[in-house]
């Protein structure tokens, strides 16, 4: 897979493998399609992953993963970034 390592980032409909920490002494797998991020109370941010095949009866499966256990995460297949960013657009005023 050919990427601009520069500009990597975790996009939607990218599926990737990420490994965090699970109990005291295991290290948990996570697989699947990411469908983006979602605020876990007032200070904590998560990863929503739809489980793919490899999770048996839990494919299809949302999972958090809390970003403060996520230890590495492996990128299977990359989607392009479709959505616009607000920011780098130009900017005018009606009026």
């Amino acid at each position: 897979m050919n990427m601009d390592y520069k500009k990597v980032e975790l996009t939607e409909g990218s599926i990737y493998k990420i490994t965090s920490l699970g109990s005291r002494d295991k290290l948990l797998e996570t697989e699947g399609i990411f469908k983006g991020f979602i605020n876990i109370g007032v200070d904590e941010t998560g990863l929503l992953i739809e489980l793919n095949k490899n999770h048996g009866d839990m494919a299809g499966k949302i999972r958090i993963v809390p970003l403060h256990v996520i230890l590495l995460i492996d990128v299977l297949d990359a989607k392009t970034n479709s959505k616009i960013d607000d920011s780098k657009e130009m900017s005018h005023y009606v009026g």
